[in-house]
């Protein structure tokens, strides 16, 4: 199901995965279709965040991770194309890495028993964006914890 196409043509699509139907792919010109990386588009906002300055790319996903929930909202891809223009020439960049983030958290609220949902991207944004952790060790960082220690890492930074 394609989400979202962009002005250079690349496309965001969800498709079938090692998982579930909620995998997300991203096809640019020139490159073949692939799943993103927690670690490669995490690495990627922190280098945008030198740039642009890393609260403010923060604060911009916190506003669109509020309203979402189980469905795409086409209000917050407009509203992610709308925050992503204040990037100057990094805004299409920007854009798609939010609207991964976005459609990644969709996935997560969607995933069977889930507990943390959406908080689970929340958790990695904060930890790189924000306290400066490596883009990876954030990327593996709740691997093999309990849903319950996930949780209280999100509660002691306040979501």
């Amino acid at each position: 199901m394609i989400v979202r196409k962009f002005k250079d043509g690349s496309v965001l699509e969800y498709g079938k995965g090692k998982f579930d139907d909620w995998c997300v792919y991203l096809t640019r010109p020139g490159i073949l279709r692939h799943a993103p990386l927690d670690k490669d588009y995490f690495s990627r906002l922190r280098e945008l965040g030198e740039i642009h300055n890393s609260k403010s790319i923060y604060d911009d996903f916190v506003d669109f991770y509020k309203d979402t929930n189980k469905k795409i909202d086409s209000n917050i891809l407009d509203k992610i194309e709308t925050l992503s223009q204040k990037y100057d020439n990094d805004a299409l960049e920007v854009a798609v890495l939010f609207t991964i983030l976005y459609m990644g958290m969709v996935a997560e609220e969607n995933k069977k028993h889930t507990k943390l949902g959406k908080r689970i991207k929340r958790l990695g944004m904060h930890q790189v964006l924000i306290e400066g952790m490596e883009p990876t060790v954030a990327a593996n960082y709740s691997r093999g914890m309990r849903w319950r220690e996930i949780d209280g890492e999100c509660n002691n930074r306040g979501f």
